[in-house]
């Protein structure tokens, strides 16, 4: 059973693999996380947010089951990064927390869909930054990376806090201790990357 983990549970900064193969259980997988996506009002959820070291995020701008436009983005490589914006994220591994980040508003966009279609176009607008912030995660790199000076120093004390409350978590969960995480993600890449 899948949940979605907090900041900053180690695997939010592993750098997925490309996946090689699609199978049942994967696809099972990822309809677990569009309900988990949808449960927690996200629009956007990356594998490493379910503890998973694999290239793909699943994403709809309506942030509700049965509206809009499910997407599945596998293996997704972003180019032709064009102009920026400043605009208020946050991230489901991070709930509560918001800051400004700064993103391209125009981006190109390769991937592949669950069925194996290729997506290969330009986007701009909301679903660039949420594509940008999904990618973000697979390259173990997050929202709170991306904030300004003065972000950072408003952001500090909720980030403090995140990490107590991990570190007192990680005391009485034998699954939070870099051994067993390491051992989880391995076994992942190896029967799909």
């Amino acid at each position: 059973m899948l949940k979605i983990i907090e900041f900053p549970h180690p695997t939010l900064r592993h750098k997925s693999k490309p996946i090689k193969r699609v199978d049942s259980q994967l696809r099972s997988v990822i309809r677990e996380m569009f309900d988990l996506m949808y449960a927690a009002n996200g629009i956007g959820l990356a594998a490493n947010q379910v503890n998973l070291p694999l290239r793909l995020f699943v994403a709809n701008l309506a942030g509700k089951q049965d509206e809009g436009e499910e997407i599945v983005f596998i293996n997704p490589v972003i180019s032709r990064e064009r102009g920026n914006e400043e605009r208020e994220e946050g991230c489901l591994s991070l709930p509560g927390l918001y800051g400004f980040v700064r993103r391209s508003t125009s981006i190109r966009v390769n991937a592949f869909t669950l069925d194996g279609t290729e997506i290969d176009q330009e986007v701009s607008g909301m679903l660039a930054r949420m594509i940008l912030h999904e990618t973000d995660h697979l390259d173990g790199v997050l929202f709170i990376d991306r904030l300004s000076e003065t972000g950072e120093i408003t952001a500090r004390d909720t980030i403090e806090t995140f990490k107590r409350n991990f570190e007192d978590q990680a005391r009485r969960d034998p699954d939070l201790q870099p051994q067993n995480i390491e051992a989880h993600l391995r076994e992942w890449e190896a029967r799909y990357c």
